[in-house]
């Protein structure tokens, strides 16, 4: 398993490059007219994702250092942040984005960085196997005391084999999700090997007409006392 993540490391690496390049190329474009500056835009916003997952796999190595801390992380500011980076997204694809915050307990235990990459990529998922015309929804709530976060979509199902590495906890390593064209399972890789350092539960629920992934985080013990003063 060490040597798979080290290999994913070593191709994270080689691709940084490039797709910086690409996105500096994209940059330093001038005097396009509408047509060519929408095209740019996409290029653009393109490579920073894919620079963003490339990230991403080189904190997989790194988590091992221990360098990531754990805080009391306000979810609710998290989720906002991911939300104003793909909002965009949603509104571009003709996808709507439903979001219900019903949370009482604010802060949870968390790292504030590899949470967001969480939401982010259960969030962008949601985008990508959503169809046309219809909708992702994201909802955040307490939950057996710890806080969940869940992102459903409406898009094709999710393979049995890739629940119940879910349902277990992790997913072992990338894979392509039959059904779900043109994944790699990379987000959910990213996902799960993020929310098992933080000790949060990761999960999905699959439906008729789509899937459901979530995280639960404990609530923070910061969030604990204020709610008890207040």
């Amino acid at each position: 398993m060490e040597k798979e993540v080290d290999g994913i490391l070593v191709a994270a690496h080689e691709l940084k490059a490039p797709l910086a390049v690409l996105r500096q190329l994209a940059l330093s474009f001038s005097d396009l007219n509408f047509k060519n500056e929408h095209i740019r835009s996409e290029m653009v916003t393109v490579s920073e994702r894919a620079i963003k997952q490339v990230n991403d796999l080189v904190k997989i190595r790194r988590l091992e250092d221990g360098l990531f801390e754990m805080e009391p992380v306000a979810v609710r500011a998290v989720c906002d942040g991911v939300l104003r980076e793909l909002g965009y997204l949603f509104s571009h694809n003709k996808r709507d984005l439903f979001i219900k915050y019903s949370n009482r307990a604010k802060l949870v235990t968390a790292n504030r960085e590899l949470l967001y990459s969480v939401v982010y990529n259960f969030l962008l998922n949601a985008m990508h196997y959503s169809g046309e015309g219809t909708r992702a929804e994201l909802v955040v709530k307490d939950t057996n005391g710890r806080v969940k976060i869940m992102i459903r979509d409406y898009g094709p199902a999710l393979p049995i084999d890739v629940w119940r590495e879910i349902k277990r906890g992790w997913v072992e390593k990338p894979t392509s999700i039959a059904m779900r064209p043109g994944s790699s399972g990379l987000g959910l890789y990213i996902a799960s090997k993020f929310s098992r350092y933080m000790h949060a539960k990761v999960g999905a629920i699959r439906h008729r007409d789509g899937t459901s992934f979530y995280v639960e985080l404990p609530v923070s013990r910061q969030a604990s006392l204020y709610d008890f003063c207040n």
